[in-house]
């Protein structure tokens, strides 16, 4: 099934820079019910990843009472972007140095998941909003705010979550989940003649998702299964759902939800779920895990030297040193 995407030249954004200090059923995209789960049990051993820098500990690099998602390193400003939601309060946040952040977009309604694309420009899941959006990332907040797609044969969309790229094609997935019934939910890509496609149909709760870094293959976390499931790319970006396989799915007590994830620039994957961050090799196989004491929504590299993994959490954003090179940090 396919459908002509629409295109809006512009969207009314207020409230930009103002400063902080200090550090279809519709569901608020921070996902309460699962922030409250512990991180992995004391007594479950998990290797630290190879990918880690030696001796490196998580530091707090900014913490308020929201929940934190979407981050994007920008290399331009050489800062971290994130969304913060608390109720219907959403904005896009700039960390401007530890425990110091300025409103980058406010009133953004609902944008959760975060992507920076091929040609420069912030891509952003709304989900109050029910938009895929695409924005140029100015010194001072977004200019030339575009929507790419509201609607998918003449409906809207649910609740848009989350955004990835394909680095081969410049193809755009993105994941619609239905939170409430967990019978309506789907996986999209938009080409770049502006095609949409609805392309994954069986998962109950499509979340995070990330495309490996040759372009073959699309990985999918499924917060209902709690596991994350990979599909090879077809020539014209779609995939055979037929096809599904289970890429990941660790043997832990903690079942906290699948959410984000990225690759490093050695085409390992980073997804957050049961208890961190886990790493995997690029074909899924466990490389270890990076515990993280609240629910950890999301991840990303960034950094002068693209070696620093930026991770969004429950009312926390943490940074970790790293031996490796994010995948899109240039």
């Amino acid at each position: 099934m396919t459908s002509k995407s629409s295109f809006s030249r512009s969207l009314t954004l207020c409230g930009l820079g103002v400063a902080l200090c200090g550090a279809c059923s519709m569901r608020t995209p921070p996902a309460p019910a699962v922030a409250s789960q512990p991180a992995a049990p004391a007594a479950e051993k998990h290797p630290t990843p190879p990918t880690v820098a030696s001796g490196a500990k998580l530091v707090e690099v900014y913490g308020d009472d929201r929940f934190f998602e979407g981050p994007t390193w920008d290399p331009k400003s050489g800062k971290l972007l994130f969304t913060a939601f608390k109720g219907q309060s959403t904005q896009i946040l700039r960390l401007d140095g530890p425990g110091k952040v300025s409103v980058w977009m406010d009133n953004t309604e609902g944008v959760n998941g975060t992507y920076r694309s091929k040609n420069g420009r912030l891509l952003g899941a709304q989900a109050f909003g029910h938009n895929l959006l695409s924005m140029r990332m100015g010194a001072d907040g977004p200019e030339d705010v575009r929507s790419l797609t509201k609607s998918f044969e003449g409906k809207p969309y649910i609740q848009p979550n989350d955004v990835a790229e394909s680095p081969t094609t410049g193809g755009i997935y993105y994941t619609d989940p239905d939170f409430g019934g967990k019978t309506k939910s789907s996986v999209f890509h938009l080409d770049a003649e502006g095609t949409v496609r609805r392309i994954i149909t069986h998962l109950k709760v499509p979340n995070g998702l990330e495309v490996s870094n040759d372009g073959k293959m699309l990985v999918v976390g499924d917060s209902f299964e709690k596991r994350i499931y990979a599909y090879p790319i077809q020539a014209n970006g779609t995939v055979d759902q037929g096809k599904a396989s289970v890429f990941f799915d660790p043997d832990t007590r903690d079942q906290s939800d699948p959410d984000g994830m990225c690759t490093d620039g050695e085409g390992n994957f980073y997804f957050t779920m049961r208890g961190g961050v886990w790493v995997t090799s690029p074909t899924g196989k466990s490389l270890g895990l990076i515990p993280v004491p609240e629910f950890c929504s999301n991840v990303t590299f960034g950094g002068k030297d693209g070696k620093t993994l930026y991770m969004t959490c429950s009312k926390k954003v943490y940074s970790l040193a790293m031996n490796v090179k994010g995948f899109q940090v240039d």
